[in-house]
């Protein structure tokens, strides 16, 4: 899927591929690799200490839309 812009940039959106709110699989498409291990690198760093679900939630606000 490509979410370019006219200019020819990347722009981080939620992909539409989502499972929750479609962050993990909005960055994956940015950044280009499989939206399965980037929902695995999430669900592992849960394992650790942080804010990792405060920062899911915050994106989930603040990426926009692809369907938008």
């Amino acid at each position: 899927m490509d979410f370019n812009s006219g200019s020819g940039t990347k722009r981080l959106v939620r992909s539409e591929d989502r499972w929750v709110g479609g962050v993990c699989s909005g960055l994956a498409d940015y950044f280009g690799v499989d939206p399965a291990l980037v929902r695995v690198l999430f669900v592992a760093s849960m394992l650790l200490p942080g804010p990792q679900l405060l920062l899911y939630v915050i994106m989930w606000f603040v990426m926009p839309d692809a369907r938008a």
